[in-house]
């Protein structure tokens, strides 16, 4: 790095776009649940009186939430109707979140794999109000991991 040059500042939250089986996904206004945890086991040897061993036990993802403005597209309702009618097997997918920088290029991504909706939520109505109305959708997966 040259001299009086800085670190690439952090990416803004508001540039991003959702892939589901190589297809992009348009106008999600908002993505969570991007973190995984491993439970700790506790273990004692039969040697050691006092002290307990921390072992590694199940990893856990939590569900994806996507949130997205409704349009007329309707392939995550599709999508969740797939395994509403028990067709769970076909509605599994892989998706991709990523990261765009100021120049539009892809900066971070994540992965999921084996994808299904497990809720999908329609909007809520109030004719006071004047925001965009809003699906959201949770995914179950088994497994996330950040590969850029």
């Amino acid at each position: 790095m040259a001299v009086g040059q800085r670190p690439t500042d952090p990416y803004r939250g508001f540039r991003f776009k959702v892939q589901i089986d190589g297809i992009t996904k348009a106008g999600f206004r908002e993505v969570s649940g991007l973190d995984m945890g491993t439970d700790a086991v506790d273990y004692r040897d039969g040697d050691e009186e006092t002290r307990l061993r921390k072992l590694a036990g199940l990893q856990k993802f939590s569900n994806i939430t996507l949130k997205r403005g409704i349009t007329q597209d309707q392939d995550l309702w599709k999508w969740r109707s797939m395994v509403i009618d028990g067709k769970i097997k076909d509605a599994r997918k892989n998706g991709q979140i990523i990261v765009l920088d100021d120049e539009g290029n892809e900066a971070a991504e994540w992965t999921f794999t084996e994808g299904w909706p497990t809720k999908l939520t329609g909007p809520t109505l109030n004719a006071t109000a004047n925001e965009v109305v809003v699906d959201v959708l949770e995914i179950a997966h088994e497994g996330t991991k950040r590969v850029k």
